[in-house]
């Protein structure tokens, strides 16, 4: 994965631009931004397509976001690849514990997906947040919370600003309960639905419609698994659902999930099933940092001079069906272990080790079984 060193020239620049910031009674704005550089090694069986070691600039965001006469703003972009690609740019405006959000943004989907990644234990999302969250999407939303329950609702194009050749719409939301909420002390239940039209799959101008995680992480292209594909140009339907449990004891944190989706254009249906189960330890006795009103982990502040040391693992598991034209039956696992170095509140080093196993459950074979040592040195502003 060869890329420019264009782009990571100008993100080493970025930190600079963090404290540049205007602010007045009416209009404000501030600069904040991510710095991610990820290495992997990778131990390869015999089946299957090699994967190559690799190291990269995963991530260079920049976004500007303030206020400008009682009406939110971010325009947000990552500047890691050979172009830029925008993340999340969108107006808000709040009316009490309510906001109300149009534009490109991050839809509500999954527990995983909502924590921003430079919070999240593990070097990877889970394959269900992988494959089933919609991530960036242009629409419009609105979220609230009180006395204990959040929720959270949108209507939404297929399309992104980036990704103009996904057709079709959706409809989501999410809600949860959270029976109590402090420091050392929370326990999060949720849930989340969506419905989503795709017009015309690998047809007329439109993107073929496939679920493919990347088993290995980000470097392990070759060991994509096709789950499903849809590219005869009938338009899919698609029904997703998500259910979330997540917890904070003191140093202990634990989450687990599991959702589905189910497709069908008429003549071929097709079930995606993905879940998994995670917790954490953090050694030097910091609670994991939860926010209530969005139902969502944040930024762990270290409470010592020497950072905070955290230890986490998680199981993972998907599974995808495709019939009757198509006859497919595939699944993967993934066990991760890791550890995290909170070195000040904006840097942190990451370490995970992650065996992987793809299966074809029709032919009762393994297909693949590759181990990967990847690390991240994350730089957030």
């Amino acid at each position: 994965m060869q890329r420019s060193r264009i782009p990571l020239l100008s993100a080493l620049l970025l930190p600079a631009l963090a404290p540049a910031a205007h602010a007045s009674d009416d209009v404000s704005i501030k600069f904040s931004g991510r710095l991610y550089y990820d290495v992997a090694r990778f131990d390869n069986d015999d089946r299957g397509s090699r994967e190559r070691d690799n190291d990269d600039l995963r991530a260079a965001w920049l976004a500007a976001s303030g206020s400008f006469h009682g009406v939110d703003y971010k325009f947000e972009g990552d500047f890691a690849g050979h172009r830029p690609v925008a993340r999340d740019v969108y107006l808000a405006r709040r009316f009490g514990t309510t906001t109300v959000t149009v534009g490109q943004f991050k839809q509500f989907f999954t527990l995983d997906d909502r924590a921003s990644a430079n919070h999240i234990p593990t070097l990877e999302r889970s394959y269900l947040a992988q494959t089933l969250a919609p991530t960036y999407r242009l629409g419009v939303g609105a979220n609230g919370y009180r006395d204990g329950l959040f929720w959270s609702g949108s209507a939404y194009s297929l399309e992104s600003i980036d990704a103009w050749k996904v057709k079709g719409r959706g409809l989501g939301g999410r809600a949860g309960y959270v029976p109590w909420s402090e420091p050392g002390h929370v326990l999060h239940l949720a849930a989340a639905v969506a419905r989503e039209d795709y017009d015309n799959p690998g047809r007329s101008g439109a993107a073929a419609l496939r679920v493919q995680p990347r088993v290995a992480g980000y470097f392990g292209d070759n060991s994509r698994l096709l789950l499903l594909d849809f590219r005869n140009g009938r338009d899919v339907q698609v029904d997703k659902y998500g259910l979330e449990a997540a917890g904070v004891h003191q140093a202990w944190s634990w989450q687990a999930e599991y959702g589905a989706a189910h497709y069908d254009d008429g003549q071929q249906k097709a079930r995606v099933r993905s879940g998994y189960v995670q917790g954490s330890w953090l050694l030097t006795g910091e609670p994991r940092s939860y926010d209530a009103r969005t139902g969502r982990f944040v930024q762990l502040k270290p409470a010592r001079e020497g950072g905070a040391w955290e230890l986490v693992a998680r199981y993972d598991h998907i599974q995808g069906e495709q019939w009757p034209q198509t006859r497919r039956d595939l699944s993967a696992d993934a066990w991760t272990v890791g550890v995290n170095w909170y070195a000040v509140k904006h840097l942190r080093v990451m370490v995970d080790w992650t065996d992987t196993r793809r299966r074809d459950e029709l032919a009762a074979r393994t297909l693949d079984h590759t181990g990967v040592l990847a690390g991240r040195v994350q730089l957030d502003f």
